[in-house]
């Protein structure tokens, strides 16, 4: 039996998605004026900087798609480019949502508008983006990525995750409950 090497991404998935969902639900509520908790935002941006981020796409950047290519896959025209330029115009939209939200902080609130949008934006491509991933990118991995290889990959994860606290995907879990339950 094959190790799987892609459970553990789809599940970190799952907890990514559910701040996706939190992110669409605030970011209408601003755009019709019913919700002023701005902090919200800074703490989906840490969220998504240092859990999807850092953690997450660390593990594929830097552990999973470098095995495709270590298998074949090409580097550049490639399932993996497209992944990696989603990735950094992710990076754009949640700078473009900081920016936004540190001014309504401020109490400045002429960006709301851009808030939303990028809020929005990111929403949009983060779904698309882990439905491919899911969907097809992983699967792919699952099938082409030889023996040989799945334990160094399963190793890159465990050392990406001795990176971070021992509480790292507990305290982010937190987060996306304390705001799931706010009402």
């Amino acid at each position: 039996m094959k190790t799987d090497i892609t459970t553990a991404l789809v599940n970190e998935h799952k907890l990514i998605l559910r701040m996706i969902n939190l992110l669409e639900r605030n970011s209408g509520l601003v755009a019709n004026g019913s919700y002023h908790n701005w902090q919200f935002f800074l703490d989906g941006v840490d969220f998504i900087r240092n859990y999807a981020d850092r953690f997450h796409h660390a593990k594929e950047e830097d552990v999973l798609f470098e095995a495709l290519i270590k298998n074949g896959m090409p580097r550049e025209n490639s399932p993996i480019a497209a992944m990696l330029m989603e990735h950094d115009q992710g990076r754009a939209y949640v700078k473009a949502m900081e920016s936004a939200a540190k001014e309504a902080v401020a109490g400045n609130m002429d960006n709301l508008a851009a808030l939303s949008e990028n809020a929005l934006a990111y929403v949009e491509l983060l779904r698309d983006h882990i439905s491919k991933e899911d969907g097809i990118l992983y699967p792919l991995a699952e099938r082409v990525i030889p023996d040989t290889l799945r334990a160094e990959i399963v190793a890159g994860y465990v050392a990406a995750e001795t990176r971070t606290a021992a509480d790292f995907s507990s305290h982010y879990e937190a987060v996306v409950q304390r705001y799931e339950n706010e009402v």
